[in-house]
């Protein structure tokens, strides 16, 4: 076994040592489900949802366009190798985003044929969409729980309309059903989406007339968050300069970097983009800009005319296409900035999940050199000039001023890399954003943590600049440690989840300054309610940080403990949240999850005594630990009916699993109490939780497994909680426990995954990880983790890597972007703190 490790170890890190010494990199046989761009915090987050660089639009996580073009120019030909060719769609029913619309409905069930033309509607009310919770962007009707049914009828131009290419385009949370006269075009299931482009086929364009048309949705919310909004489109013809793809040959995704290489003629292009979310180095992990590397190369040793470009829109600093922004043009310390925003400038105006920041700057920079150009203006006029000439429009003003619905504006950087023959030419773009503020914090707004060294941005750029090179090489070796320990804590293919992992569940947070300069790393609960510091969030995602930065973890929880240790929070739990992202004010999720909570923030607290190999920061908040371990030692055993942190799956009692959190959670406070050399509270607790596991498991034994609930025969769950004990090496189990377990997750396996328990076929990658770990044998562990890596390669979901799964057919349900990711590494932090121990 030892040798079949070091084998892969060494095949992948021949891979990598290519591809640190900016060597050739070789493809890879995995296939992200959305490949990470430029990720700096949960705001600018922009992704390539598709298998080619330039097959669509590149996106920031929640499916908006933030466009981000590239193309190369050799011998006067363009190959475009990112975002797609100028597509415009025109509405001809335009959706809330563009303008409220005017429609019936009704929350009460209707007779059958509602969809249909001829039902009678008459007594539906009438509302203006969108429709949904306040929370949401657009909603002008309000509607949160249950159901909702609506008929839009609309006139059109049929005449012109029916020539031209047609989308329906719909946004939906939760189930959602779409008709376009009388014919179903959408049944999702169970899952949230986010303005989806859907083209209409021949048969649903016949069915449209020039009046009397209607558009009838129905949509039922589970909980939290509602919304619904639709409208058709038309694609309207434009004037095409960057037709011809690249061919591209390569994409590879590690820890910190993704890795592009293309044909462009008789020319290779290998791009690579750079996060540089160095974990263990604050100033690189806060960093406000990314890197875009390019190099070029001759395929045929012929000398060839190179240029190449590079274009973004405002699109990346707005929320919404009416709202007005500057763009503006500039020189500092040798560098040449396009820098664009809206003019509004609502600072921390907005909260919410499924919205993108409109206050701060966005920031495109390179190199001022005889040889790169810089452009901003009409997308015809910059396009046709790099097409035509190779080299950008002189721009005739330094600032302007646009409305991205009206008036379509590009920043666009061009560099001429001469004639390229046996030597390789080179180059780098600066990728940024300034947000001013990052989180409002109980009423103070609160400065990303890299203002503390940079006073501008500007000084942040002048920085990244100098420190390229350096910053490169940083990155480099720290990929190589990340992949290195996952290959030996679990292979080639649990390595690849890693990568697959790290970016996401790293940049699904902010670094920032507390009122006392403390350290706090706020998450974002990305694609499931928009909550900020999600405990239960933070709690999944903690392996890769308790690994590889235990100040990272302990800025998780600083604000948590703060909260309960300033007053503010009064219950003898702890605290789901603080606040809806990006305001920290106090907890807004509707419901607590007393058990869950509590149980998380002991658990995490102990691992980090134990990776730290002290109990200092224990020590600081001895008094609220103690009081939440005396919480679960009363309710953790048998819980009453409450949510866990699979809130999804709705409120449960007896949770065996909740239960088995409590256990650790416990057993942790008496390793605490033994690291801070108090023996009485050490052997009280340690005591307490080997009690409570014997009872646990008499109390969930059905025979070769153990219950989903204790007052429920004939049911299981993953009981991926219990992984703490041989982590941090507890030993308050009885032995059987999690071999019985393991062996019964290996016989329900589907092909994509074990699920959360037998009532559903959905799964969770981060728990399974977690179940996996669990295993003795290094053969169980694999094939556990086999299906979920085939999840992630197979999923026809294109989206962030979805934690939500379902496992008989690879569909991401929900929960895309998240930082519960960071979970993944459970089984590189188990053979960390392991190893650590002996």
């Amino acid at each position: 076994m030892k040798k079949n490790i070091l084998l892969l170890l060494l095949s992948f890190l021949s891979f990598y040592v290519e591809a640190g010494n900016n060597k050739e990199v070789p493809a890879s046989h995995f296939r992200a489900p959305a490949y990470p761009l430029i990720t700096i915090d949960p705001y600018i987050s922009a992704w390539s949802h598709t298998d080619k660089l330039y097959e669509d639009d590149v996106r920031h996580w929640t499916g908006t366009e933030h466009p981000l073009v590239g193309v190369l120019r050799v011998d006067g030909k363009c190959y475009r190798f990112m975002g797609k060719d100028k597509q415009v769609l025109k509405a001809i029913l335009k959706d809330a985003r563009n303008e409220e619309w005017q429609a019936k409905y009704t929350n009460t069930l209707p007779l059958a044929d509602w969809y249909k033309k001829e039902y009678n509607d008459v007594g539906w009310q009438a509302g203006v969409g969108a429709f949904g919770s306040a929370d949401m962007s657009h909603v002008k009707t309000g509607w949160s729980q249950g159901d909702i049914w609506i008929r839009r009828k609309f006139s059109i131009d049929h005449k012109n309309v029916i020539k031209k290419k047609l989308y329906l385009i719909y946004s939906h949370d939760d189930i959602f059903e779409l008709y376009l006269n009388g014919q179903m075009l959408v049944n999702t299931g169970y899952k949230w989406r986010n303005y989806v482009v859907q083209p209409l086929d021949a048969e649903q364009v016949k069915s449209l007339t020039s009046e009397d048309n209607l558009i009838a949705a129905h949509c039922h919310n589970t909980m939290g968050g509602a919304y619904v909004d639709f409208g058709l489109f038309t694609e309207d013809e434009v004037e095409s300069f960057f037709g011809t793809e690249a061919e591209q040959i390569k994409v590879n995704v590690l820890p910190t970097q993704t890795y592009y290489s293309f044909y462009c003629g008789p020319v290779q292009l290998d791009l690579k983009f750079t996060s540089p979310l160095v974990l263990t180095d604050l100033d690189l992990l806060s960093s406000p800009v990314n890197y875009i590397s390019y190099e070029v190369r001759s395929l045929d040793k012929r000398a060839h005319d190179v240029q190449i470009y590079f274009s973004a829109t405002p699109k990346w600093a707005v929320n919404s296409p009416e709202q007005e922004v500057s763009v503006e043009s500039y020189q500092s310390s040798g560098i040449h900035v396009l820098k664009t925003g809206t003019l509004e400038q609502n600072v921390l105006g907005k909260s919410g999940d499924i919205i993108c920041i409109d206050w701060g700057y966005f920031y495109l920079a390179g190199k001022q050199t005889e040889a790169s150009d810089m452009s901003m203006g009409a997308p015809v006029s910059i396009q046709k000039s790099f097409a035509e000439k190779g080299i950008l429009p002189v721009t005739k003003t330094t600032r302007t001023s646009a409305r991205l619905d009206k008036d379509e504006t590009l920043l666009a950087y061009s560099e001429n890399m001469g004639n390229v023959k046996e030597q390789k030419a080179e180059g780098y773009l600066m990728i940024g954003y300034d947000d001013i503020a990052s989180v409002q914090y109980f009423g103070q707004n609160l400065k990303a943590y890299w203002k503390k060294k940079y006073p501008t941005m500007e000084a942040a750029l002048a920085d990244a600049r100098k420190n390229y090179t350096k910053t490169m090489q940083r990155c480099d070796e720290w990929d190589y440690k990340v992949m290195k320990d996952a290959v030996e804590a679990g292979g080639q293919q649990y390595a690849e989840l890693c990568a697959a992992s790290y970016r996401q569940a790293v940049a699904a947070h902010k670094l920032v300054l507390g009122p006392e300069d403390e350290l706090f790393f706020f998450s974002k609960e990305n694609n499931s309610n928009g909550s900020i510091g999600t405990v239960d969030v933070t709690y999944p995602s903690c392996p890769v940080f308790i690994q590889y930065n235990t100040e990272i973890m302990k800025a998780m929880l600083n604000f948590i403990f703060d909260y309960s240790e300033s007053g503010r929070w009064k219950k003898n739990f702890a605290a789901h949240d603080v606040g809806t992202y990006p305001l920290a004010n106090g907890q807004t999720y509707q419901e607590d999850m007393p058990v869950e909570e509590t149980g998380n923030m002991l658990i995490m607290t102990t691992a980090i005594a134990i990776a730290d190999g002290n109990a200092d920061y224990a020590a600081k908040h001895w008094e609220t630990l103690t009081i939440w371990s005396n919480y679960l030692a009363e309710e953790g055993l048998d819980p009453e009916n409450q949510l866990c942190t699979e809130d999804f799956a709705g409120h449960l009692a007896h949770n065996a699993n909740l239960s088995a959190k409590a256990i650790m959670a416990i057993a942790g406070y008496g390793r605490l109490a033994k690291m801070l050399n108090k023996p009485e509270e050490a052997k009280k607790y340690t005591e307490m939780a080997k009690k409570m596991a014997i009872e646990w498991e008499r109390k969930a034994n059905d025979g070769d497994h153990y219950r989903l609930a204790f007052d429920r025969p004939d049911t299981w769950s993953q009981k991926y909680n219990f992984v703490w004990d041989k982590t941090l090496g507890m030993n308050v189990l009885p032995t059987e426990i999690m071999k019985k377990e393991v062996a019964f997750y290996l016989k329900n396996q589907n092909k994509y995954g074990l699920p959360l328990d037998n009532r559903f076929t959905w799964g969770k990658i981060d728990d399974t990880v977690w179940s996996a770990t669990m295993a003795d044998s290094e053969s169980d562990f694999q094939e556990l983790i086999r299906p979920i890596w085939k999840y992630v390669n197979e999923t026809s979901s294109r989206v962030p890597l979805g934690d939500w799964y379902e496992t008989l057919n690879a569909d991401y349900i929900n929960f895309r972007a998240r930082s519960v990711v960071g979970g993944v590494f459970m089984k590189s932090l188990d053979h960390y703190l392991r190893n650590k121990r002996k």
